[in-house]
């Protein structure tokens, strides 16, 4: 206080643009039902099941949550509901209903709420959450047995597991096919075209930050296409890798979370970058097949470093009365 006068601070930002958390996640929610609707084609019922256990059970964990700790609900910003849609997406359709409600535990409880809850997590919840089911129960998560319901006449096996023990089948997968959802995987993740026109439109509404979508497509196919060249029997083919596993989600819904990403442009560039070129290491020469998930969690790790490439102050110089 000060002559009667108090002096009143507080947090950045000032400023408002307008833009909502809850109307953000709604509408990513909308961007990837494009996705979804063709894994639901190809998977049928039983990835509707997934779905929709997932996204109900992660409204049900924060909800338990709250009351828990005895705070106000928070499910209607609509972040819960995103989390469990896309580790739902990430799943494939023969999953146990027990592990969608592990992993959506994981998810919600480990992944965000104890931090504190939306914006304070440090690492994507949904990824934390696929990250432990893999490493605990990985034989469940397996995308080679996965029934299709339709007689869609493609390679039934799995392309990243033909890429990692049988790049002499690789001859049999065809890129346009996969891209438009002709092969096994998460439900949400086989139709490539789904994901791309939902990413535009996020990229477009200005939910997501070009630099991270940009470096991360470019490295990712620069690096594929270095082992590709230097090894063309054994590797597969950079558009290989961008229309398969967890690529095309990771770009577009994965990697941008905003919690877990940096604010500025340097390191959010190369945030973007070292996560394409880390899943190719580990799809090509690493211990899983696919390594959207842990590349992407190893950059969260590196993204308060990241982000302390910032642009210097200003110094302010005194102007003196001449």
């Amino acid at each position: 206080m000060f002559k009667g006068k108090y002096f009143v601070k507080s947090h950045s930002p000032f400023l408002h643009n307008g833009s909502c958390i809850t109307v953000k996640n709604y509408e990513t929610m909308i961007a990837a039902m494009p996705a979804v609707l063709g894994g639901l084609c190809l998977f049928g019922a039983k990835a509707l099941g997934v779905i929709c256990l997932s996204v109900s059970l992660s409204i049900f964990w924060e909800v338990l949550f709250n009351r828990l700790i005895r705070r106000e609900d928070s499910v209607g910003d609509g972040n819960a509901a995103l989390i469990g849609l896309l580790f739902g997406m990430m799943m494939p359709a023969t999953v146990p209903w027990w592990l969608i409600a592990t992993g959506t535990f994981v998810a919600i409880f480990i992944g965000k709420m104890i931090y504190g809850g939306l914006g304070c997590n440090p690492f994507n919840p949904v990824l934390v959450a696929v990250a432990m089911i893999t490493l605990s129960w990985s034989k469940l998560i397996d995308f080679n047995a996965v029934l299709v319901d339709y007689n869609f006449n493609f390679e039934a096996m799995f392309p990243l597991t033909a890429a990692k023990y049988f790049p002499d089948r690789l001859g049999d997968y065809t890129v346009w096919q996969m891209f438009l959802g002709c092969q096994t995987g998460g439900i949400g993740t086989t139709f490539g075209l789904g994901l791309l026109i939902g990413g535009i439109w996020l990229l477009a509404r200005g939910h997501i930050r070009w630099e991270i979508l940009v470096s991360f497509l470019v490295a990712l196919i620069i690096a594929a296409t270095i082992f590709k060249v230097s090894s063309p029997e054994r590797y597969a083919s950079p558009f290989f890798h961008l229309v398969t596993g967890y690529a095309l989600l990771g770009a577009f819904f994965l990697a941008p979370e905003d919690s877990s990403s940096p604010v500025n442009k340097i390191p959010m560039i190369l945030y973007g970058a070292l996560a394409g070129i880390l899943i190719i290491l580990i799809r090509n020469i690493g211990a899983h097949e696919d390594g959207t998930v842990f590349a992407i969690l190893l950059m969260n790790a590196a993204n308060p470093l990241l982000d302390k490439i910032r642009p210097k102050a200003l110094k302010l110089r005194r102007i003196e009365n001449a």
